[in-house]
């Protein structure tokens, strides 16, 4: 099945993508907050408190990796939108997409290197190379290559997970085991219990401005091609999953309300059960660097998805069956302006807890950080619906609209007659 191309602009599509860009600052919200061992093991810095323990385990089975993935699929099925929309247009679809991936990597790494290691523009950017290549194929098609992809992600990081396995078991060669426990001390560090490096970091994100970014553009200078080398895969996967339910009219809101339902109720039955295990065992095996390498980023991965999946189907059921019309273009405008909000989140978000601002970079529990959730979402659907009444674009939309089509392009709306 294929979809025509088309100029239209389906509100439930930006609503749902305004749902991605809040949640994904619930995921957030560690990294900015706290050390990035504490992001995936909530022992890094200690012995958590039962609060902070649970707020790990609901987040670990319902929301880690999940707003990364709706946001993921969101960008695959806006992807195919925008070159559709500029075939609809007369424009070449190819020119259209390749300059706004151009310029989206050049956003993405201005990100990395000036304000937030946690950029994922510039991975988006590089897998965007690729989706064009896919968007004439069929639903089956796409799903068996987005399985191909998650297939290698698989391979990769179980190949990681069964070299540290063996070594902790004693079972790998001398030569074979210094590299996997070069290896291993790495990830101890940056994930394991009682973490050497979490003092450390909490002082480096304390420091000014110049230090903290110092860092990114020395020794971390790497890190936005070795993210790439990690994460294509997966990131590639969910796309083109996105692509798959944009095609199959899900991501417009034009299945009926019975399928949603069952889809969302299905997705969340099968992965969760698994998820809440895989955090359970973890706990059982004292938050060590393997259990959390495995649970984090090998053994959750498919319930991920398919819990993302549900993600996706609950909140189409919800926008179709509770939303009121205004709460639904608040959304609606929130997700048009993503691009705007995610940039701005950050610089809100370090502008709090890293040094050069209210500097309270480590001294915030887990569960106490969803407070700047809540004054960030507002924030979100407070100002993006008033800016779009009076502007065609967020500001960031617009500048990247205007440098992708290297014109400056019509921002203020036309007063009604």
């Amino acid at each position: 099945m294929t979809v025509q191309a088309t100029s239209t602009r389906y509100e439930s599509l930006d609503a749902i993508r305004g749902v991605a860009v809040m949640g994904i600052l619930a995921m957030n919200i560690v990294a900015f907050a706290l050390p990035m061992s504490a992001y995936f093991n909530p022992a890094a810095g200690g012995p958590p408190s039962p609060a902070n323990l649970a707020t790990w385990a609901f987040n670990f089975v319902f929301v880690d990796s999940k707003m990364r993935g709706l946001f993921s699929m969101l960008f695959g099925a806006s992807t195919l939108l925008v070159i559709q929309s500029a075939e609809a247009g007369g424009r070449s679809p190819l020119a259209t997409h390749y300059a706004r991936m151009f310029w989206l990597g050049l956003f993405g790494l201005a990100h990395f290197y000036f304000l937030w290691f946690g950029d994922i523009l510039s991975l988006y950017a590089v897998c965007g190379l690729l989706l064009y290549l896919f968007r004439g194929l069929s639903i089956r098609a796409l799903l068996l290559w987005a399985a191909g992809f998650l297939l290698i992600a698989l391979l990769l990081m179980g190949s990681m997970w069964v070299s540290m396995a063996m070594l902790e078991a004693g079972r790998l060669s001398p030569a074979a085991a210094s590299e996997a426990q070069k290896q291993l001390a790495e990830f101890n560090a940056m994930m394991g219990p009682n973490s050497p490096a979490y003092a450390e970091d909490v002082r480096h994100f304390l420091g000014s401005y110049g230090t903290i970014a110092g860092q990114r553009m020395g020794e971390g200078a790497i890190e936005p091609l070795i993210q790439v080398m990690l994460f294509l895969w997966e990131s590639m996967a969910l796309m083109l999953i996105g692509m798959t339910l944009f095609k199959s009219r899900m991501l417009t809101g034009e299945w009926d309300v019975a399928r949603y339902r069952r889809w969302a109720s299905i997705c969340f039955l099968v992965a969760a059960p698994p998820l809440a295990f895989i955090a359970w065992h973890s706990g059982q095996a004292g938050f060590d660097t393997v259990s959390i390498f495995g649970a984090a980023l090998l053994f959750s991965t498919p319930f991920d998805i398919l819990m993302t999946v549900g993600w996706a189907a609950l909140i189409m059921l919800l926008i179709k069956t509770a939303a009121s019309p205004a709460t639904r273009a608040r959304l609606a405008a929130t997700g048009r302006m993503a691009f705007s909000n995610y940039l701005v989140t950050t610089i809100v978000m370090t502008t709090i807890f890293y040094g050069y601002g209210l500097g309270l970079f480590g001294s915030m529990s887990r569960a106490a950080l969803y407070l700047f959730c809540f004054g960030m979402w507002a924030a979100m659907l407070l100002w993006s619906k008033p800016w779009l009444d009076r502007f065609q674009y967020g500001p960031l939309e617009w500048i990247w609209r205007s440098l992708s089509r290297w014109q400056f392009q019509p921002m203020k709306r036309a007063a009604p007659a």
